[in-house]
C-alpha cells in the first residue's frame, strides 16, 4: 500500500505543478510610440518604434530609431503635449512634472522627459534600452507618459542650454499610446 500511495502522491504533485506552470500572471499593459519623420529635413528617413514597459518602479524604454546619419548623436525627449504637428513643435517643451531644469538623463533635478541621447551606429540605427524610474503609465499620475509626444532631434543635446539643450529641430516624432 505505501508504494501505491507514493505513486498517487507523485502523480498529484506532477499535475499540480503542470497546472501552476500555466498560471503566469498576464503581462502588464505597456505603451508604444511609432516615430515618423517630420518635414524638418528633406529628405528625412528617420523613423522608429519605442516601447514603454512597466517595471515595479518606473518604465523600461526600449527601441530602435533608424535613418540617422551614421555616427551622429541626437537629443531624445518626451514632451508635454501629444501633438506632432508643425514638425513636432506642437509637442511643446520637455515633459517636466516636477518643475526641474533641463539636463542629462537621470541627473538630479532634470526633466522627467530628458532621455539618454541616441547614438547612431555605422548603419544609421540607434538601439537602446533604459530603465527610467521617474516615469509611469498610471492613469492620473503626474508622471504618466501616455498621450505625450516622443521626439528625436537633429543634433546632439548640450545638456546645458535651457530649457531644451539646443538640440536643433525635431526630425522624428510620435505619440505614446497604450498597447
Amino acid at each position: 500500500m505505501p508504494l501505491r500511495h507514493a505513486a498517487t502522491l507523485s502523480l498529484l504533485a506532477a499535475s499540480l505543478l503542470a497546472g501552476c506552470a500555466g498560471m503566469t500572471p498576464p503581462p502588464r499593459p505597456g505603451a508604444t510610440a511609432e516615430l515618423v519623420p517630420t518635414a524638418a529635413l528633406s529628405p528625412n528617413p528617420t523613423m522608429g518604434k519605442v516601447t514603454f514597459t512597466p517595471l515595479e518602479h518606473g518604465l523600461r524604454v526600449a527601441g530602435e530609431v533608424h535613418g540617422l546619419v551614421p555616427g551622429t548623436e541626437h537629443g531624445f525627449h518626451i514632451h508635454e503635449k501629444g501633438d506632432c504637428a508643425d514638425n513636432g513643435e506642437a509637442a511643446d517643451t520637455h515633459f517636466n512634472p516636477a518643475g526641474g531644469t533641463h539636463g542629462k538623463f537621470a541627473a538630479p533635478g532634470s526633466h522627467a522627459g530628458d532621455l539618454p541621447s541616441l547614438v547612431a551606429d555605422a548603419s544609421g540605427a540607434a538601439r537602446f534600452s533604459v530603465d527610467v524610474h521617474t516615469l509611469s503609465l498610471t492613469d492620473g499620475a503626474a508622471n504618466n507618459v501616455v498621450g505625450r509626444a516622443l521626439a528625436v532631434n537633429r543634433d546632439r543635446d548640450d545638456f546645458t542650454t535651457q530649457p531644451s539643450g539646443n538640440a536643433g529641430p525635431r526630425i522624428a516624432c510620435g505619440v505614446i499610446t497604450r498597447n
